[in-house]
């Protein structure tokens, strides 16, 4: 069997999720390459090839590629897939956006955010917002999925595969890239970060999410929010946690204001340790907390940062 793992990086830097595929796909058996398509990426193809278990790196360069435009990403996998039996990509904003249309090009059914593999054909995925694991066997000749990287570990770096270019393919694109606004911080990466404080409702509004600030600087934690907070503006959309949000599986999650809805734990629940701050003891949060505490967030809070302080922390 041969794996092509679709590289998640941003022109300059690999991402970890990279990795975390890389493994996903080496319980599969077989061989496994790596694709890097962007422009201007040549130190991300010199980290992929580091990655274990990792046969060959494959770099594509075009100007679409630089922002991973889905059309661009089609025509580039599809291109490929002579040469392998199953694509595997991190399930993430970015690979969402093409996945689909690699499917739907090759004429097969695409697994969606797999947390297991059993076999080269059998995998393990959430339904029901993460409350039931589904076992499922394809029998497409060829195999369209994308991970879950919180369910796996990442691969190791003392790899020494061989790099390779190719021809993208590309001709007339039908969409090109407008332009994008970023939200810019010094706090770490929401899906890699160590410690994530998230806010909910009942933060009660944007100005009000200052008191988590201290708390993630504190802890050198990212923030996040759940989805009832980002529809009601109090923050931007990339910070949304949950099943339509991002996924996240820190060291320590703490939920500030959050009720618990299956939707917002199905992008936390694999966090390693879980704390609850919440005014009602009833609420579904406390279910999954390890930790939980029933109080006034807006008490709670401000002697939860004098205590770090008092910590040296």
């Amino acid at each position: 069997m041969a794996i092509l793992v679709v590289a998640e990086h941003d022109n300059t830097s690999l991402k970890d999720a990279t990795h975390k595929t890389v493994t996903a796909a080496t319980k599969m058996g077989g061989d496994i390459d790596i694709l890097v398509a962007g422009k201007g990426m040549k130190s991300v193809i010199a980290a992929a090839a580091k990655i274990d278990g990792v046969r060959a790196v494959i770099g594509v360069e075009h100007a679409s590629l630089e922002r991973q435009l889905a059309e661009a990403m089609e025509t580039v996998v599809v291109g490929l897939m002579g040469n392998y039996d199953a694509v595997l990509a991190a399930d993430t904003t970015t690979h969402k956006n093409y996945m689909p249309r690699v499917a739907a090009k090759l004429d097969v059914q695409q697994i969606s955010s797999i947390t297991g593999v059993e076999s080269t054909d059998t995998f393990i995925r959430p339904i029901y917002a993460g409350n039931a694991m589904a076992t499922v066997q394809s029998t497409d000749s060829k195999k369209v999925i994308t991970v879950r990287t919180t369910a796996f570990a990442a691969a190791g770096e003392s790899g020494s595969a061989s790099t390779s270019d190719a021809d993208s393919g590309i001709g007339a694109l039908k969409s090109e890239f407008v332009g994008e606004e970023l939200t810019k911080s010094d706090r770490p990466e929401l899906t890699a970060a160590k410690t994530v404080i998230s806010g909910g409702r009942g933060m009660g509004s944007g100005e009000n999410f200052k008191l988590l600030e201290g708390i993630a600087d504190k802890l050198g934690a990212a923030m996040g929010a759940s989805r009832a907070a980002v529809d009601a503006g109090f923050v931007p959309n990339d910070w949304q946690v949950g099943q339509t949000g991002k996924s996240v599986a820190p060291q320590l999650y703490i939920a500030v204001g959050i009720s618990g809805a299956i939707q917002h734990l199905a992008g936390m629940k694999d966090s390693k340790v879980i704390a609850a701050i919440n005014k009602d003891e009833d609420a579904p949060i406390f279910q999954v907390a390890d930790y939980g505490l029933v109080a006034d967030l807006f008490k709670a809070l401000p002697e939860f940062e004098a205590e770090l302080e008092k910590a040296g922390v």
